[in-house]
């Protein structure tokens, strides 16, 4: 078990990863032109009410102070109050976890259960017509922009054939289910493109390996090499390479969040951001960051349980 001794040290190696994330939303946020209180105030502003509305979150203290006050009330389990939404962010983002979480979830599902037949159909068929057609497939599904590829959804199946909703999320199971079909699918096309050309060379190496030689001497048949001893030792490449593109992927849910108007975390930083609420923006930033490295993290654990050689 001495090649998980990594999961005793890794956690602490998170924490300089995530204060710098921190101090950089932390100005960043600032950095964007407007001012929170008078965006709030609208053509209600005046220099006294905005005054007053600084003073009551913190926006007149020094930028160094109100850090220092963000990262108290982190150590506290908090993350400071909405500007716009008046209730604590914490909360706010609680309430948009689900729509968010489920869509990866569903995404990342979804994304390998178009990669695996793709990729494989294309390593049996390396050099002939089925690859061909693979690579293509691939290529055009990393060109399209997932806006652009959630657009031509709607136009097709809410649209034109009708048997999908437009937007929303919906509040039973089954309604919530039509409603994150287009969604995942979206940000599916889009990863299973990336994932396939990785397994696809990787399965192909895999083919080619004493491993499979060997397996074959044996009388193995070809499809039982090539799910046994094939697909396990491919997948390691591809479960680090989808943990690599878990930033793109919380990216996608943004803007698919925005396009499809599901409530989640994506739908919340966009707002955030246009209003000028620092805090969402901050709390909501932290959340994808602490998601992100936790992500890797699992994949590092992933890595080593299916390839004993690997040492972290």
């Amino acid at each position: 078990m001495h090649r998980y001794r990594f999961v005793l040290f890794r956690p602490l190696q998170f924490l300089p990863v995530l204060f710098g994330i921190s101090v950089i939303t932390f100005i960043l946020v600032r950095l964007i032109p407007g001012d929170p209180a008078r965006v709030l105030l609208g053509t209600r502003s005046t220099p006294t009410a905005i005054a007053r509305i600084r003073a009551q979150y913190g926006l007149d203290e020094p930028i160094w102070l109100q850090y220092f006050y963000f990262v108290q009330n982190l150590g506290k389990g908090e993350m400071g109050k909405s500007i716009l939404y008046k209730i604590d962010v914490l909360k706010l983002i609680i309430t948009r976890i689900e729509p968010t979480l489920v869509l990866v979830l569903t995404s990342v599902l979804l994304s390998i259960l178009i990669a695996v037949p793709m990729a494989a159909l294309a390593a049996r068929n390396s050099g002939r017509l089925p690859d061909h057609a693979v690579r293509i497939v691939s290529t055009l599904g990393i060109g399209f922009p997932p806006f652009w590829l959630a657009l031509m959804l709607i136009i097709l199946f809410s649209v034109k054939l009708g048997v999908l909703p437009v937007s929303g999320y919906g509040d039973s199971f089954v309604d919530k289910a039509a409603h994150l079909v287009l969604p995942s699918l979206t940000i599916a096309l889009s990863l299973s493109a990336v994932l396939t050309r990785s397994l696809r060379a990787a399965m192909i190496v895999e083919l080619q390996s004493d491993l499979a030689t060997a397996a074959r001497a044996r009388g193995m048949p070809e499809s039982i090499v090539f799910w046994r001893h094939v697909l396990p030792n491919s997948l390691v490449p591809t479960i680090n390479l989808l943990a690599v593109n878990i930033g793109w992927l919380i990216g996608g849910t943004v803007v698919v969040e925005t396009v499809f108007a599901i409530p989640g975390m994506g739908q919340l930083l966009v707002r955030a951001i246009f209003s000028r609420d620092y805090m969402v923006v901050q709390g909501v930033a932290m959340v994808f960051a602490c998601a992100t490295v936790l992500v890797n993290f699992l994949a590092d654990i992933v890595t080593v349980t299916l390839d004993p050689r690997v040492r972290l």
